[in-house]
């Protein structure tokens, strides 16, 4: 059954399986055998720069699993992301050591820049790589759970959560901005030097997290493939589509909900923390409510409720985002709001919608 399952793709699951197969493949010969001066050669720069676009199209694909399959439209989900990659931050900081700025054993640069004693209680163990890994999830899980709780139980649906979800990465935003908190401040978290022992700019390290991002976005795909397909996924439609007429059959709706939720906020924050190593910072911009806004783009251009379609949607708008702000910084807002008004009113089913479309004539 689950086998079945695993093999049960549309023609774009199978694309972004495959492309992320030939990738994984090809850019490490194309950048570690393949002479610098070879037309072939992919630099390390496109290395990270691909990294980083696995990572968002990991993040996409948490949040259709909730929006484009139980109908949660979560503006917030930066957040998650935020804090998975700051669990990784604050472990990689503790790596540095003594080959700090201030040469401190214990303590951050960060921390002696501002006179303090010693290390916050919540930093402790966090030199281990398995409790940072153990935060990646707790931290964002547990958020999401304690949020979806109070919301979902409450009943709040529609604009009126979407609302709660955007305050809740606002306030996380002005908090991780203060330099009390104990989180880097407006800095943030900076200057790592190396995870698990390796060189974090040594080629063959950056090879090493691209590679494990493309398996990461692999194994979430198909994990939430083998949910969307199951039983548990008939009934997390059946909330989109009906939930009054799907609690009045006996499912206790806000359980599904809870817990899909949560699901979504694990799967950001552990994409949160593969972004971190290979961007080398995290600061609380990435908490900002835009950031947020954006996801949502990223899955609506690409298709939601496809799970392909968004990651197809976060590397294309990323990409543009990347060319756009080094020609034209100045226009690249105006450009995601026109996409998005595009979308919403002549391509409502995106990219993946308009491909159907024209498939089936």
């Amino acid at each position: 059954m689950l086998t079945r399952r695993l093999m049960n793709h549309e023609w774009g699951g199978w694309v972004l399986l495959c492309t992320l197969g030939v990738l994984a493949i090809a850019v490490p010969v194309l950048n570690l055998a393949v002479p610098q001066d070879n037309p072939f050669h992919v630099p390390t720069y496109t290395v990270t720069l691909m990294g980083k676009y696995l990572c968002f199209a990991m993040l996409a694909i948490s949040l259709d699993l909730v929006w484009g399959y139980c109908g949660i439209l979560s503006l917030g989900h930066g957040a998650f992301f935020a804090l998975g990659g700051y669990a990784m931050g604050m472990y990689l900081m503790r790596q540095i050591g003594t080959r700090g700025v201030y040469g401190n054993p214990e303590l951050p640069d960060f921390m002696v820049f501002l006179n303090w004693d010693q290390l916050p209680w919540f930093w402790y163990g966090l030199d281990h790589f398995w409790f940072a890994m153990l935060l990646v999830v707790l931290v964002p899980g547990l958020l999401a759970f304690v949020f979806g709780w109070l919301a979902f139980r409450s009943r709040v649906t529609g604009v009126y959560l979407s609302i709660m979800t955007q305050a809740m990465t606002y306030a996380l935003m002005l908090a991780f901005f203060r330099n009390e908190m104990g989180f880097g401040g407006n800095n943030g978290l900076t200057d790592f030097k190396d995870i698990l022992g390796a060189d974090l700019q040594s080629d063959v390290t950056r090879i090493v997290l691209f590679v494990t991002s493309a398996f990461a976005l692999a194994a979430t795909y198909l994990m939430c493939r083998v949910i969307v397909t199951s039983k548990l996924g008939r009934v997390i439609t059946a909330i989109r589509d009906a939930e009054d007429r799907t609690r009045f059959i006996g499912y206790r709706v806000e359980y599904y909900k809870v817990w899909i939720f949560t699901l979504s906020a694990v799967l950001a924050g552990i994409a949160g923390a593969l972004y971190v190593p290979q961007v080398g910072i995290i600061n609380p911009s990435e908490f900002q409510p835009l950031n947020s806004i954006e996801l949502v783009a990223w899955v609506a251009v690409g298709g939601r409720g496809t799970l392909y379609g968004a990651a197809l949607g976060a590397v294309l708008v990323n990409f543009g985002k990347t060319y756009l702000t080094g020609a034209l910084p100045e226009v690249w807002l105006f450009v995601l709001g026109a996409l998005f008004i595009l979308v919403t009113v002549a391509m409502r089913n995106g990219i993946v919608g308009l491909f159907r479309k024209l498939r089936h004539g």
